[in-house]
This record gives structure tokens, C-alpha cells and sequence, in this order.
């Protein structure tokens, strides 16, 4: 089958590019961009191009400028050009200049795209190029993901040449007799991908002369066993309501693996696989307490279960000069009045207190270490820390954990558990103060 017409029953089958649509395609002046500007032209699909100069090869990267103005001039096709200065962004934002040329392509292509109104932005990448990401994502350590390497569509980037190999391109290009120009840093094996695509793979087909096209049709089954995959680990991650951040750790344990269930809940939550790993660990000896974090997320075991919760930012100290209702956070406000006649509440969220026992201004903040408090109905006092264990508090509940203060720092209620014993309501007691959180 001919190039051309594998490309155009890839794009129908991954339904990449419609015929009404209006795409905009990166072009570098490459031979792979080269090759999908002018076959998907060919095709009859309405494209642009747009062109990046990165000013990172001197009179080069203006060489590569000229010809793509002239590409698209002979093919009566419209050019998009932007200048970007990646050597200042790169120091600036303290990424490589790999990174901040992907960067700044990228975050102008979807501008771009929703300036003009068009459905995708159609970029380069071939069959090579999966061979390539699949090898540098092995040697970089992966999960399965890694393994089906780049994705004919990421959003609203597509690849229609993802069915074609490097050699198919140039093929193409040389039977129309289409021009291209070649970047010199890719002849050189400075960074990891083109070493492996100038030296490692050549070596490799050395050995096994398909071996290229065997790793290709590998990634397509591991795309396909995805499929599979992820249908059965959302259904099991489901049963187990992992959906609620509870997971029952014994039923965890009976599933066929408990690790890969486990890193499908909790690596969109920015756990690593070490830190899965070391969770795995500990489920045969599931001791409270032990609590694993990432950037965003705390997960933690408590009383036989998984307990994965949203990291907060550290909880403020807000100072209650008088009775009123304050806004704590937006989640919490707490409304503290004085009042002539009461009803002791048993509710957990209100505390009914000796107004004159207590001395304003009050102040609500998290537990400190050391802090300590007398729990009204028992005898002496008690670490913070102690009785929340006692009630099986689980260690992120206890990060979370508020008290109310007077003005001599002395805890009047630990929220939503005990008042202490010095301030609670007494025959004598002539006002109460309602702490009541709303």
C-alpha cells in the first residue's frame, strides 16, 4: 500500500482529521513536517502552517525560516511565523533548552489554535519517533503507560504519521520530487534521543533487521492490552471505592495485584512508583499511623484502611477579639455568642461554655506539639496528641486538627471533639458563650 494512502486510513481509523475541519500544521522545514504539509494538502484537507524560530543555531534556524516561507509560497499554502528567544526563557524559567523550545511551540500552537478557530494542531511525529520514546522511556524507568509510547491524539495535538517510518518519508518526498533541509544539532548524539536514533538503533537492527518494525507492532498491542487494562482496574478501583479515598486494605490484598491497583489511584495524585512500591510494603503489616505524602495529596493507613486525602496549605491562626461569626476558612466559619439562657448541645460542632471562665480574645489555630488540655469528664489533663489517638484519629485528621484558645493560650475546645473541663457550664454559671461552627 502506498504511503500516502496508509496515512490517509490511519487518520479515517483514529479519526485524527475530518474533511470540514481546518488544522494547522507545524512545520520546521524538516523532512517528516515537510512530508505531512504536503500530503495532507494532497489529501485535501484544509491546512496552515506555522513555523517557530528559536534563534538557537544562528544563521541556521534563519536558513530553516526562509525555506518554510518559500515551501508554503510554492504551495500557495498560508505560513503562521513566530520568533521565540529560548536561551533567556530557559534561563529565566530554570528549564533546558529542550524543555523551553517545547514549551514555548506548544503553549503558541493552542494559541494560535483558538485565535483562528481551528480544530487541531497536526505535528510530525512518525513511526521512528515512537521507537525512540518507548526505549528512552525503559532505560528512564516506566509504567505500562510508558510502554505504548506517543498517542496519535493528546488533546488537540494530532499525529497522522505516527503509521510510517522515517524511511516511508523520505521515500515520499524524493517520488515528488519535495525539497527539505536538515538541522545539524540532530546529527549529533549530545542528548539521549539522538544517540539512540544514530547509534543504539542502527546497532539494534544490526542484530535483528526488523527490529524497529517489532517494537512498533509491540507498542500497538501494548495500546491495545491498555484498553483491557484500564477497563479492569477502573471497575476494581470502583469496588473497592477508591473513588470515596477509602480502600479497604484486607480486600485490597485479595486482588490479583494490589501494586498496580494501587499506582492507578494514586500516581494522578502525584505518588511516585517508589513510594507506591514502599506502600505495597506495608499492607501484609498495616499499622496506623504511617503516612506517605506527595505535592498535592496525603495518603495514609488507619484502622485497616487506605486514607488518601488533598493536601491543604497550612492552616491559618485567626484571632476572635469578640463575640460575632468569623470566617475561618472558606470551608469553616464559626459564629461565638453570649448568651442569657442555653441548652447544652451534644452536637460535635458546638461547644457550650462558662462565659466569664473564658477571656477574650480568643483565638482559633491548628494543635501545636505539647499542647495539652483537661477533656471535660475526666481527670487531669491530657496531650492533644494522646487523646485524638485514643479516638482513633487518623494521622491526617490530626494534621487537620483545631483548637480554640483563650487569651492565655489555654485550649477552651478541641473543635468538634471536647470542651475542657476549666470552662464548662457549672451551677454557678451565670452567661454562657455558644462556640458554634457553621
Amino acid at each position: 500500500m502506498k504511503t500516502q494512502e496508509i496515512v490517509k486510513k490511519y487518520i479515517e481509523q483514529h479519526q485524527l482529521l475530518h474533511p470540514e475541519g481546518r488544522y494547522l500544521v507545524a512545520v520546521s522545514g524538516g523532512a517528516d513536517s515537510v512530508c505531512l504539509l504536503i500530503l495532507l494538502q494532497r489529501l485535501g484537507y484544509h491546512v496552515e502552517a506555522v513555523h517557530c524560530n528559536f534563534h538557537l543555531r544562528g544563521d541556521e534556524s534563519n536558513r530553516d525560516e526562509d525555506f518554510v516561507k518559500q515551501l508554503c509560497k510554492d504551495n500557495n499554502i498560508i505560513l503562521h511565523l513566530t520568533h521565540f528567544y529560548t536561551t533567556e526563557y530557559a534561563n529565566i524559567h530554570k528549564v533546558s533548552i529542550e524543555m523551553a523550545a517545547r514549551e514555548l511551540r506548544y503553549r503558541y500552537f493552542e494559541q494560535l489554535r483558538c485565535d483562528l478557530g481551528y480544530q487541531d494542531v497536526c505535528v510530525a511525529h512518525h513511526s521512528d519517533d515512537n521507537v525512540e520514546t518507548v526505549l528512552m522511556n525503559l532505560l528512564r524507568g516506566t509504567g505500562i503507560r510508558g510502554l505504548q509510547g506517543i498517542q496519535p491524539r493528546n488533546g488537540h495535538i494530532v499525529r497522522p504519521l505516527l503509521c510510517i517510518s522515517r524511511t516511508d518519508i523520505e521515500a515520499w518526498l524524493a517520488a515528488h520530487q519535495a525539497s527539505y533541509i536538515t538541522d545539524s544539532t540532530n546529527l549529533k548524539d549530545d542528548i539521549l534521543r539522538n544517540h539512540l536514533r544514530l547509534n543504539i538503533i542502527p546497532m539494534l537492527r544490526q542484530m535483528v533487521p526488523a527490529a524497529s518494525q517489532n517494537i512498533s507492532a509491540t507498542i500497538r498491542r501494548m495500546s491495545e492490552a491498555l484498553k483491557v487494562y484500564d477497563a479492569a482496574t477502573t471497575d476494581a478501583l470502583q469496588q473497592l471505592g477508591a473513588h470515596k479515598g477509602v480502600v479497604d486494605i484486607a480486600q485490597l490484598s485479595h486482588e490479583p495485584s494490589p501494586e498496580s491497583l494501587l499506582f492507578e489511584w494514586l500516581s494522578p495524585c502525584g505518588f511516585n512508583g517508589i513510594t507506591n512500591e514502599n506502600i505495597t510494603q506495608h499492607l501484609d503489616n498495616p499499622q496506623s499511623g504511617r503516612l506517605w505524602s506527595s505535592d498535592t495529596h496525603d495518603v495514609c493507613i488507619h484502622r485497616g484502611q487506605l486514607l488518601l486525602c488533598l493536601r491543604h496549605s497550612v492552616l491559618p491562626t485567626l484571632r476572635v477579639p469578640e463575640p460575632g461569626t468569623y470566617v475561618y476558612t472558606e470551608e469553616q466559619k464559626y459564629r461565638f455568642s453570649i448568651v442569657d439562657e442555653w441548652a447544652i448541645s451534644r452536637h460535635s460542632h458546638t461547644a457550650t461554655l462558662d462565659a466569664d471562665a473564658v477571656q477574650f480574645p480568643l483565638t482559633i489555630r491548628p494543635v501545636q506539639e505539647g499542647d495539652r488540655f483537661t477533656p471535660y469528664g475526666m481527670k487531669g489533663s491530657k496531650l492533644v496528641s494522646d487523646f485524638l489517638t485514643d479516638r482513633h484519629v487518623s494521622v491526617i485528621e490530626k494534621r487537620r486538627q483545631l483548637v480554640v484558645v483563650d487569651a492565655e493560650d489555654h485550649i477552651v475546645w478541641l473543635v468538634g471533639h471536647r470542651p475542657d473541663a476549666h470552662f464548662c457550664i457549672t451551677d454557678d454559671t451565670k452567661k454562657a458563650l455558644v462556640i458554634q461552627r457553621c
